[in-house]
């Protein structure tokens, strides 16, 4: 365990934080005939499984991802075949890790920190989304939110991970590149670092609190969470 700093657990969001999305972007391009759909298709999945929690309801990121991409589908006028869906579910399902992210995780866990992923996205059978991108040696565990029924930045998620890890949620700092969702975990009483993964950006308004940290990436993350 790390001794020499406050932070024991770093909790790392996967989808677009560890793993990149734009391996979806041809096959928008293919469908929408507008790659950048892949952005209003991942705006609309989080804002309904957001909308879904506060409802108190609760279905699995798969489905709903699914679901959402037939539903911006109709949006554009266009219907979405079995055999689109089939595409996207095994795209979705062999995302690769951005490249800054085996480094990242080597030094970390070279550093004596403990990691560990948490995810809006169901747990699967082996081979796990982590384990075929190559990177499911680097954490203890891989949570889900299924495991609370409700979606990231509930803050249930957050202190679930805290306590399936044995620490105090103030020894976790969440690492992701969603405002949000590092809003989500400062609430619930973790510290946060923000990626700016392009397309993501800080949102710089009244009382709402900035992330512990802010890097370009994980290894601008690493450099200040060693050095800190």
């Amino acid at each position: 365990m790390n001794t020499t700093r406050q932070v024991d657990v770093l909790l790392f969001d996967v989808n677009e934080t560890l793993l990149d999305i734009t391996i979806l972007e041809p096959f928008f391009d293919r469908v929408f005939n507008d790659a950048s759909v892949l952005r209003n298709w991942f705006s609309e999945l989080v804002l309904y499984s957001q909308a879904i929690t506060i409802s108190g309801l609760y279905e699995p990121f798969g489905q709903l991802a699914v679901g959402t991409l037939k539903m911006v589908g109709v949006n554009y006028n266009l219907v979405i075949s079995d055999q689109d869906v089939e595409e996207f579910k095994s795209l979705l399902g062999s995302l690769p890790p951005h490249p800054d992210v085996i480094p990242a995780l080597e030094r970390l866990q070279q550093a004596g920190f403990r990691l560990a992923t948490l995810t809006n996205s169901a747990p699967t059978a082996s081979p796990t989304l982590l384990e075929k991108a190559g990177i499911s040696r680097f954490f203890e565990h891989q949570l889900s939110v299924e495991e609370v029924r409700a979606f990231k930045p509930h803050p249930e998620t957050y202190r679930h991970s805290a306590n399936v890890m044995g620490v105090d949620i103030s020894k976790v700092c969440l690492v992701a590149c969603h405002l949000w969702d590092t809003l989500g975990a400062q609430a619930a009483g973790c510290s946060s670092a923000f990626i700016t993964r392009p397309n993501n950006n800080l949102l710089l308004v009244g009382n709402i609190p900035e992330p512990d940290f802010v890097a370009k990436n994980l290894n601008d993350f690493s450099d200040q969470i060693i050095n800190h």
